[in-house]
């Protein structure tokens, strides 16, 4: 396990490179910011092409955890863990224990959990190993296991505010496309189906499409289609960067409001979506729900304190809605501009400290 020092004052504060030849450990820890509590964030575990390709993804993931953290109100630095998917056979229990001797390490700056490609069982296996970790199973009337739900719920409820600011309709009266439906967006789609709304879904394994689809009575579109759909709502829900100067053109929704990660390739892509009047929910606020979970699970919250944190991801999305207004300037970034100014300020607002 390699340390290489941030070079400059927009740097994470430490990148780890992780290396196991005995069990295929290979990735990065990115630990953006502990200004304002431990760096938290999920591991990724993922095919990647190179370390490279790995390496970035996990400092744009990292920097969006300090963000979404921050603005969520939470007493948690942003970080990430990113490994790679090795090629051919590899003993899986004993690479999740080999990282969780890497996280154990670093001495409880960072804090682990579920992100794409892990899950109860691997973080599980980290624990073995370090008790900076979440996502595990839970016990009686306390938060744990899978955050995906909950972060399935905030989006919903991010939804509802955009709804109602945007075209000033309840959820229920939308169309909502929804571009994944991996544990978020499967999800998503259940909370938006029982609420009355018209979905249409897609995804690249037909069988996820099509139980979704027979559950909730969805259409079913291509994964290029999708993007191009008459509705209200477009709900990017599997990997990021899918708003782009190509695809934003494209986009007929009124609002975008997913579960996505780094929904945007770059901050220039929020210009380009303020332009066309397209509302955006960013991301890192939108799907806080999750983390949120996480973070009541390492610090012994309850579930009812995860609720109403929950609960007040709309009024942090008409925060950050009000001083794009305000400034303005693409939704995007306020959002970042907000965040920035709470990790350095060192300590998070009065109202939303816990």
């Amino acid at each position: 396990m390699d340390s290489l020092p941030a070079q400059d004052a927009q740097s994470p504060e430490q990148v780890v490179r992780l290396h196991d030849a005995a069990t295929g450990l290979d990735g990065v820890v990115v630990l953006h910011s502990t200004r304002l509590g431990p760096a938290a964030g999920g591991c990724r575990f993922w095919s990647y092409p190179d370390a490279d390709a790995a390496g970035e993804d996990a400092l744009r993931l990292a920097q969006g955890m300090s963000y979404k953290n921050a603005l969520a109100g939470l007493p948690l630095g942003g970080g990430k863990a990113v490994l790679r998917r090795p090629e051919g056979a590899f003993d899986r229990a004993a690479l999740f224990r080999a990282f969780g001797d890497a996280i154990g390490q670093l001495g409880g700056r960072y804090v682990t959990a579920e992100d794409v490609g892990t899950t109860v069982g691997d973080m599980a296996e980290v624990a073995r190993r370090t008790r900076h970790v979440a996502g595990l199973p839970p016990q009686p009337g306390r938060p744990g296991g899978d955050p995906s739900p909950w972060t399935a719920l905030g989006v919903f409820r991010a939804m509802q505010a955009a709804a109602e600011h945007r075209l000033g309709r309840p959820i229920g009266d939308c169309t909502v496309a929804i571009q994944g439906l991996g544990s978020v967006g499967a999800a998503l789609a259940g909370l938006l189906h029982e609420a009355g709304a018209r979905l249409i879904v897609a995804e690249p394994r037909s069988a996820v499409a099509a139980a979704v689809a027979t559950r909730t009575g969805a259409d079913i579109a291509s994964l290029a289609a999708v993007l191009e759909a008459r509705c209200d709502i477009f709900a990017p829900c599997a990997l990021g960067g899918v708003l782009t100067a190509r695809t934003i053109p494209r986009l007929r929704a009124a609002i975008v409001c997913g579960a996505a990660n780094n929904q945007l390739g770059c901050a220039a892509d929020g210009d380009a979506l303020a332009e066309r009047g397209v509302l955006y929910a960013p991301d890192y606020v939108a799907n806080a729900g999750g983390i949120i979970n996480v973070c009541a699970e390492y610090l012994g919250w309850g579930q009812a304190e995860v609720a109403a944190r929950i609960a007040g991801i709309p009024d942090r999305l008409r925060q950050v809605w009000a001083e794009a207004d305000r400034a303005g300037i693409a939704v995007n970034r306020a959002a970042d501009r907000l965040a920035r100014a709470t990790i350095a300020q060192g300590r998070l607002p009065e109202m939303v400290a816990s």
